[in-house]
Formats: structure tokens, C-alpha cells, sequence
């Protein structure tokens, strides 16, 4: 079921982006192409970044405004910035997150994602990932005891993708197989069109198979 899901939205995405990257290789964004292009095809491409970092000035302002978010992210580094701090610290919003299960087996997907990053980071090993996805949950289970709108699960599916969604839009990026999340592309999505739709439909189906949060010393 996994591997049909990933297969659907991976097939879609990328009949959008053979379109769209070559308007990207040089200077400015063709914003106005972009919109063109969703409002033709129904994809609900609105914005795209060539690195994931460049979004997060307009991040921070959709999380200033969202009446709900949900986040599915590879390590979780991001819930710790200024980004996020406005949500864990005002009034509380509902947010679901999902970060790796860092006490899944050596063979499980976070393990394969520390590997492909070791190709390029030589810095970057199994046990780094999981203790920087250790204390990153670590850091949720903290906020969630100031703030009940916060709720932290834990996955062990393909770590190849990062979805921030609101009810303004959601931010996908797909991590490049040796590449840091912050050094890959991101598109941002309008509420309106299909992909906006399946990047919930996976972040759904990644809720309902995962499982609570544990704290790193009840994981390890």
C-alpha cells in the first residue's frame, strides 16, 4: 500500500515538474508561468524553491496565520528554529507532527537515509541521525507540556520527502538521495489544487501507521 501511494504521487508530481524546473535554472522565478501552469493542470504549484531553506521567510509567515498544521519531516530540525517558535509559544494551535522512529531496526528507512547522506557528509552516521531525531523529539514532548495542541508521533516509512501543511497551503520537499533536506527542492502548494490533496493523503496514511512518541531514555 505504501509503495502504490508513493508510486501515484511520485507519478503526478512529476509530469508538474518536467514543466516547471527548466523555467528555474537561472535568475528569477517566472512566478506568473508558475501560477499558468497550476491553474492548466490543477497541480496547485504556486511558489518553487531550488533549495528548501529559501522557503522559510514565507514558512514563518503561513505558521504565523494557520488555524491547524501538520508536519512530516526526516529529522525535525526545522520544529526547533524561529520558523516554529510562534506556534509553541502563543496560543495554543492544533499541530500534528511525525518525525522518524529513531528505535526502528538498523534496516529500517531512517538508517537507509543516514547511509545516503554519508555518501556526501561524511559527518553524518546512523547514530547521529537518530540522536539529533532523539533530541529534536525530545524537544516536542517538552513543548506539548506547555501547549495542548501539540501532538508528536513516530514513523518508519520511506524517509524521502517533507510535507509542512496548512489550511493556507502546504510546503513539500523532496529530499535528493544525497542531499541535505535544506539543499533540496520545495514546492509550495495551494489548498485548491491535487497535490495539496495527496500530500495530506500521505501524511494521513503516515498518522495512522504510526506510533506515540517515547521519550529517548523509555526508546533506547
Amino acid at each position: 500500500m505504501t509503495a502504490f501511494l508513493l508510486g501515484v504521487f511520485s507519478s503526478l508530481l512529476a509530469t508538474a515538474l518536467v514543466c516547471v524546473t527548466g523555467w528555474f535554472r537561472s535568475g528569477r522565478p517566472r512566478w506568473w508561468l508558475v501560477g499558468l501552469l497550476s491553474r492548466l493542470t490543477g497541480t496547485g504549484i504556486t511558489r518553487l524553491y531550488r533549495q528548501q531553506r529559501f522557503a522559510e521567510p514565507d514558512l514563518a509567515r503561513d505558521l504565523k496565520r494557520a488555524r491547524w498544521v501538520k508536519v512530516l519531516a526526516g529529522r525535525g530540525n526545522v520544529l526547533t528554529r524561529d520558523a516554529f517558535a510562534p506556534l509553541w509559544s502563543g496560543a495554543p494551535t492544533p499541530v500534528r507532527v511525525l518525525l522518524p522512529d529513531p528505535a526502528s531496526s538498523r534496516e529500517a528507512w531512517l538508517s537507509r537515509r543516514a547511509q545516503d547522506l554519508g555518501r556526501t557528509d561524511p559527518g553524518i552516521g546512523p547514530e547521529l541521525l537518530e540522536a539529533q531525531v532523539r533530541a529534536n523529539t525530545d524537544y516536542l514532548e517538552r513543548v506539548g507540556q506547555h501547549n495542548p495542541g501539540v501532538n508528536l508521533r513516530l514513523f518508519d516509512l520511506p524517509n524521502t520527502f517533507r510535507v509542512i501543511a496548512t489550511d493556507r497551503g502546504a510546503y513539500l520537499t523532496f529530499y535528493g538521495r544525497h542531499e541535505h533536506g535544506r539543499h533540496s527542492l520545495c514546492l509550495h502548494l495551494s489548498p485548491s489544487g491535487a497535490l495539496y490533496e495527496a500530500a495530506l493523503g500521505l501524511f494521513d496514511f503516515a498518522w495512522a501507521n504510526s506510533s506515540p512518541a517515547r521519550s529517548s531514555e523509555g526508546g533506547r
